[in-house]
């Protein structure tokens, strides 16, 4: 959350910077002199990254939206987030196991909200999933809730009760937080920084850079927001094994949905003419799911997969799509349509559902104690 120095200390070191610029005759411009910190890496860490499957995410110059965006990283990211999983790799593959039960109620609640479950990994980077975690700016729990945020998005905070620590409830109040900084700039990246950094600083970002992308504008933003988004993102590709929705631009997500939706049809053009003929190909709409299809139709997944390639990851865009079925079948799905859609969300949100009981409930205050 807004955990920053003040502006007048960031002035200050960036007129120390500067000046020592000049002093030694280098470049003084401070935005490439920034992005040349960003930049540093270590040369240990690639053979870390060995060890750990990571270095195939960085053999790209540039990044390439033909391809899947889980074999590559934008490359602006490149040495920030190679350094970050080679120093919290071993400790995020343990937070894969033990993370599990507060991942799960997590994934349920972001769901509830329409919000991508990936968010979850914006409270590993915050607290890592302490409850009781507080920062020196007075940010606290597993979200890092600021008095205010907190209070604006629900939250009972007052002398006898933190609900900032109560992982069921500050999590519902982080998922309205993310919709209401979504709703604002329409970037998860540009979420992210604004939930460290608080809004204002990306839109004056934005204004200064003439820019909404974050690769564009970042460096107009403070050191410690700009980082906490590669910081997710290098968190993102470990517990996932890849990228997504959550850890590309707006730009980069609109090109790779393009090129899902290309790639499917190219897929499909390999079916021989007999399956074509037996076959129709409808327009549909709608988070449909797989699985729950080819149940309701009584038919064999993999048949299902080879007429429909992608099919689940092209759901998850924000394109229309259409669904090739043979023909008998295809009748058995224009019959039960509304239904089949009504299970497949219920299977969505049931894979991310778990129990909420066990979970740390609100803290009592200090003052609540002497009381």
């Amino acid at each position: 959350m807004q955990k920053l120095l003040t502006w007048t200390i960031a002035a200050a070191c960036t007129v120390g910077s500067i000046n020592g610029a000049k002093a030694k005759g280098n470049d003084n411009d401070p935005i490439k002199k920034v992005a040349s910190k960003d930049s540093s890496g270590t040369g240990s860490s690639d053979e870390k990254l060995g060890e750990m499957g990571f270095r195939n995410l960085f053999t790209s110059d540039a990044f390439n939206p033909t391809q899947p965006y889980t074999a590559q990283i934008n490359p602006k990211a490149v040495p920030f987030v190679k350094d970050y999983i080679a120093r919290s790799g071993k400790m995020l593959e343990n937070m894969k196991v033990w993370g599990q039960p507060y991942f799960r109620l997590m994934d349920g609640i972001l769901a509830s909200y329409g919000l991508p479950k990936e968010l979850k990994y914006l409270a590993v980077i915050e607290s890592h999933l302490k409850p009781y975690a507080l920062s020196w700016a007075g940010a606290v729990g597993p979200w890092q809730f600021m008095p205010e945020t907190g209070r604006r998005m629900g939250l009972v905070i007052n002398s006898r009760v933190d609900e900032r620590y109560d992982y069921f409830k500050s999590t519902h109040a982080a998922a309205r937080y993310l919709r209401e900084l979504y709703n604002q700039l329409g970037d998860w990246l540009l979420v992210i920084a604004a939930y460290n950094g608080g809004p204002g600083r990306v839109f004056s970002a934005q204004r200064r850079s003439g820019s909404t992308d974050f690769w564009a504008l970042q460096y107009h933003l403070p050191e410690e927001s700009r980082n906490h988004v590669k910081k997710f993102i290098g968190t993102h590709f470990i517990m996932e094994g890849g990228g997504g929705l959550t850890t590309s631009t707006a730009g980069e997500w609109k090109d790779l949905q393009t090129n899902m939706v290309n790639q499917t049809a190219w897929l499909q053009r390999e079916l021989t003419e007999e399956e074509l003929a037996q076959t129709t190909l409808v327009e549909i709409q709608g988070k449909y799911n797989s699985v729950v299809i080819a149940n309701h139709l009584v038919m064999d997944i993999n048949e299902f997969n080879r007429l429909n390639p992608n099919f689940d990851k092209v759901v998850a865009t924000d394109a229309g799509y259409s669904i090739r079925l043979p023909k008998d079948k295809m009748e058995l799905f224009n019959a039960n349509r509304y239904i089949i859609l009504h299970h497949s969300i219920l299977a969505t949100l049931q894979s991310a559902s778990m129990q909420t009981s066990g979970y740390p409930a609100a803290k009592p205050s200090s003052s609540a104690n002497k009381k």
